[in-house]
């Protein structure tokens, strides 16, 4: 690769990673191509990313970035898997495709400032993503209006059922 070609991936990859929420490293090693080009489907439907980088032009990529630390996992054979918009999706994709294919393995990721390892990935996957948390909030938050309503027609409806009741008992009689 001449100079003019590795300048052009450098600045492919710098622009890339700017707005990044989650970055996947993967080993993918002994992988036939057919396997590879489904794995890359599956990321791309999803709206990630696949690319096998040269380790070296990512580690110059990210020096004296917040992703430096990402440098660490750049040894041997290396996928580069990431999203800009959902930070679970290239975690859930990687995660899937390395229980399905054995010799595709996770060394780790980045996300928010942090290195990941196998362990976070698998965290990261497993987080609720944005649609998710804001359910939960919206729930949470109808939680004490309906909770308050609830009391408020508590008393009189408890009467309405004592005077039914009482009405029926005297009708019986």
């Amino acid at each position: 690769m001449d100079k003019a070609a590795k300048q052009e991936v450098l600045g492919e990859i710098k622009e890339a990673f700017a707005n990044v929420a989650s970055i996947v490293i993967a080993d993918y090693a002994g992988i036939t191509v057919p396997v590879v080009t489904r794995m890359r489907d599956d990321f791309r439907k999803a709206g990630c990313h696949y690319r096998v980088l040269k380790n070296s032009l990512v580690k110059i990529a990210v020096k004296g970035s917040k992703m430096e630390p990402l440098s660490a996992l750049m040894l041997g054979t290396t996928a580069v898997i990431w999203s800009t918009e959902i930070p679970q999706t290239p975690a859930q994709i990687a995660l899937k495709w390395a229980k399905d294919e054995p010799k595709f393995k996770i060394k780790g990721g980045y996300y928010e400032g942090q290195l990941l390892d196998v362990a976070g990935v698998d965290a990261l996957a497993k987080m609720p993503g944005k649609n998710e948390i804001r359910a939960s909030m919206l729930m949470t938050f109808l939680a004490a209006p309906q909770s308050f309503v609830a009391q408020l027609v508590a008393g009189p409806q408890n009467f309405v059922y004592l005077l039914d009741a009482q009405r029926r008992k005297m009708a019986g009689e």
